[in-house]
């Protein structure tokens, strides 16, 4: 009888859901209610009825949608509710791997920046240690070393290009950089060999390889402005030859960070060059 029943507002509070939320649920299809007034259209449920919200509810805690738990409702198959949350699962751990990956990008930026706040002023070289890193990239299709930053532009959409097309997320292409050949930089030839991100182990899968550039001690100088680059690289290979230090690999020009929020015209760089050295043995 209609006075065993609960309205719709008792029936909403009840569950601690809202009466417009039920009104869906009866449009859906996923709750109805037990009777409906045919005089002032009011909607009226069973207390039994509980059940059936605390199942949407939970439903909705796994991930699935009102719509895919009205189609599981109508088909009663439990086949079909099992696959979706098959589907459910690889969803969430792909949100998680995407949300690791942020949570390091917004980490390698903090210490960017702290890199920066703390770093010795420009053109001061120092003899650091830095652990393993894992960089994936492409070749330069162009040596930007003999033109102007636009140049490099071009290279850096490339490699953007490259990215989207590896399924990386863009915030990588934030940590950027390039190198030239042991061979080529001892010689003074500044010809950009390979432009790259730094990326994390987990990054690498079947379909992406990532290289791995060995933790040592690197000769390093700090630089803000991008058309300085080859005149402190010279600087910094001076200062290897003045101490007798062995350029070990490639050389290194690692994008720190940008603040390109304070001039919409170019690019503010804080650049750290480097080289990675060993000891003559006495």
């Amino acid at each position: 009888m209609k006075e065993d029943l609960l309205s719709i507002g008792k029936m909403a509070k009840l569950n601690r859901v809202s009466i417009p939320t039920l009104r869906l649920y009866d449009e859906m299809g996923l709750l109805k209610p037990r009777y409906v007034d045919p005089d002032s259209g009011y909607r009226y449920y069973d207390i039994h009825q509980n059940a059936r919200l605390d199942m949407i509810a939970y439903m909705k805690e796994l991930g699935m949608s009102l719509s895919e738990i009205a189609e599981a409702f109508q088909k009663e198959d439990l086949d079909m509710i099992e696959s979706l949350l098959v589907q459910k699962s690889e969803q969430i751990h792909e949100q998680i791997r995407q949300l690791k990956a942020r949570h390091d990008a917004v980490d390698r930026a903090i210490m960017s920046i702290e890199r920066y706040r703390k770093s010795p002023s420009t053109g001061t070289i120092s003899l650091e240690f830095i652990d393993q890193r894992y960089i994936w990239g492409i070749p330069c299709s162009s040596n930007f070393y003999n033109s102007d930053i636009s140049s490099y532009e071009k290279v850096l959409l490339e490699l953007r290009e490259a990215l989207e097309k590896n399924e990386f997320r863009q915030i990588h292409s934030y940590n950027v950089g390039t190198s030239i050949t042991k061979d080529d930089y001892i010689h003074d030839r500044y010809i950009a060999n390979q432009i790259f991100i730094f990326a994390n182990r987990h990054d690498q899968n079947s379909h992406v390889h990532l290289q791995v550039i060995e933790s040592g001690m690197y000769a390093c100088i700090y630089l803000d402005r991008y058309d300085d680059e080859i005149m402190y690289a010279e600087k910094l290979k001076q200062f290897c030859e003045e101490h007798r230090y062995q350029i070990a690999g490639d050389y290194i020009c690692e994008i720190m960070t940008e603040f390109n929020v304070f001039d919409s015209e170019q690019r503010s760089m804080f650049m750290r060059l480097q080289i990675p050295i060993s000891f003559l043995k006495r």
